[in-house]
This record gives structure tokens, C-alpha cells and sequence, in this order.
């Protein structure tokens, strides 16, 4: 008996929609899924103890060899409210950054920002997302995910601190005119194996139906607003990666590599989209 393909999530709300029919539909038992922060999926498929997992998009560059599952994936179109950079200093003023240990893509991106709009090259300090500290020993904090929807990002103070917020979503797509895709699904093989694609895509088909659903028992599990979950899932996170989100991502590879924040990518490979999500 053939074994079941490991796959890896991202274990923040944002993934929920894709893996909902892996979970609790149709789909449930097809794949061996595990869940882990951005950095440990992007880990676990160096090394090859997943045989997909939602990447960062970053690792398409510094993992030449994965090939994108082409449908579905993580994206957004101006403020996204997961990616906040929180500093004690206007954007042009930082001098230094602490950055999540959970984030590889948004790092990246928090760089490109700071670059190209801003014409700095903060110091980049790799710290847990726990924003008291990360202020203690950087002048911004880099928060991203579940912890960062628990900041209040209208918030003018911190510790009674005057502190400004950036959404780097927003920043994005400010400077680029251009979606921002934070994770894809990705294998290390060519060929589609077991028919992953389809599965991926279907599941992502069921959970965009069940919005209500997915609301109901995930603001219950993280103690969120149910309105907060809605308007999260529903019209600041984008699950589908078309020919604008391509392009984006292309974009973002390059600026990163011109900064020298990873290697010059080949051109990203992509599987056969499958039938349902074309």
C-alpha cells in the first residue's frame, strides 16, 4: 500500500479556507497533513520530510527546485492586517528591525519596502513574535499572522509610547501596483504526484464555500470576533493566485534578488492547473 503524500500548512487562520476539505470535508484522510509556522514548512521541504507544503514564496528562490501547485495559495491586494510592521520611529527613521522567527517572505518584503519607498536598509533582528521585547531591542517590530490580528493596528501608542503601524500589504501594493503573494503551494517534483493538484484545489473549493463555517469554529478556537474572522478571510486575504498574482511574484523575486536577499531565480515552474480551478 502506497504511502499517503506529507503535506505541510501554515498553522495560522489565513490557511484555514485551503485546508478545510482536507480537514472536515471530502478530502479529509486523502494527504498525511501537518501544520507548522511558515519558516518550519519552508524547512521541512528542504530537507524533504514534507512532499508539499505552503512555501513562502521567498523559497522559490532559495529552493530552486520547487515547482509551484498552481489554483490556490496565500495573496492579498492592499492592506492584508497580518503583516504589520510596529516601530517607535516613522518608516524613512528605522535603523533596525526585529523580525518574526515565524516569517521568511514577509522579512523580505519589510526590506523591499524599506528600500524602494523609503531608501533605508534596516538591520534585521530575527526575535519571537512578542512585541514588548521586540521594541526593547529594535526600533520596530515585524509581526505577522495570528499574532499580529491580535495587535490593534489603528493603535498611535504602545506602552505608552507614541508607535506608528505600517501595513506591509498596503506598503506593497503602494509601491508596486501589484497584489502581494505570501505562499504557495509547492512539490519538488515535476510531475504531479497522486493527483495533488486536484486534491489541493478541492479542497480549497470546499472551505471557500463554508466561510460561515470555518468563522464560526475558528474565532471560537483563537477567541477572535467572529466580523474579525469574516472580514479577514473574506476581503483581506485573496486564495486565488491568477496571471496578476504571477506577476507579482515574479516582481517580488526580482526586487529580492537585486538587494541581495537571495539568489536570481529561474523562471518559477508551475503544474497543470487543474480543470476546476481554471
Amino acid at each position: 500500500m502506497a504511502r499517503k503524500l506529507r503535506v505541510c500548512a501554515v498553522s495560522y487562520l489565513n490557511t484555514a479556507p485551503l485546508v478545510w476539505g482536507l480537514m472536515h470535508g471530502p478530502q479529509r484522510g486523502i494527504l498525511d497533513l501537518s501544520f507548522g509556522l511558515p519558516s518550519e514548512c519552508a524547512d521541512r521541504l528542504r530537507r524533504g520530510d514534507a512532499d508539499a507544503g505552503l512555501a513562502p514564496v521567498i523559497e522559490l528562490a532559495r529552493q530552486p527546485d520547487l515547482v509551484v501547485v498552481p489554483g490556490a495559495g496565500i495573496a492579498s491586494e492592499g492592506p492584508v492586517r497580518s503583516i504589520l510592521l510596529v516601530s517607535r520611529r516613522p518608516f524613512g527613521a528605522i535603523e533596525s528591525f526585529a523580525a518574526d522567527t515565524g516569517s521568511r517572505t514577509s522579512v523580505v518584503l519589510a526590506q523591499i519596502v524599506a528600500a524602494h519607498a523609503h531608501g533605508i536598509r534596516p538591520q534585521v533582528r530575527p526575535y519571537p513574535p512578542r512585541l514588548d521585547e521586540m521594541l526593547q531591542i529594535a526600533d520596530a517590530a515585524l509581526v505577522i499572522g495570528d499574532p499580529a490580528l491580535r495587535i490593534d493596528s489603528s493603535m498611535t501608542e504602545w506602552a505608552g509610547n507614541p508607535v506608528h503601524v505600517y501595513d506591509l500589504g498596503a506598503e506593497w501594493t503602494a509601491l508596486t501596483g501589484l497584489p502581494m503573494v505570501f505562499a504557495v503551494w509547492a512539490v519538488k517534483k515535476l510531475a504531479d504526484p497522486g493527483g495533488l493538484a486536484e486534491t489541493l484545489g478541492e479542497s480549497a473549493e470546499h472551505g471557500l464555500c463554508r466561510i460561515e463555517e470555518i468563522v464560526a469554529a475558528e474565532s471560537a478556537r483563537l477567541s477572535f470576533s467572529r466580523d474579525m474572522v469574516r472580514e479577514y478571510l473574506t476581503r483581506r486575504v485573496r486564495y486565488k493566485i491568477g496571471s496578476r498574482e504571477r506577476e507579482a511574484i515574479r516582481t517580488y523575486l526580482r526586487l529580492a534578488c537585486e538587494l541581495g536577499l537571495a539568489e536570481a531565480p529561474r523562471e518559477t515552474r508551475f503544474l497543470p492547473e487543474p480543470a476546476l480551478m481554471r
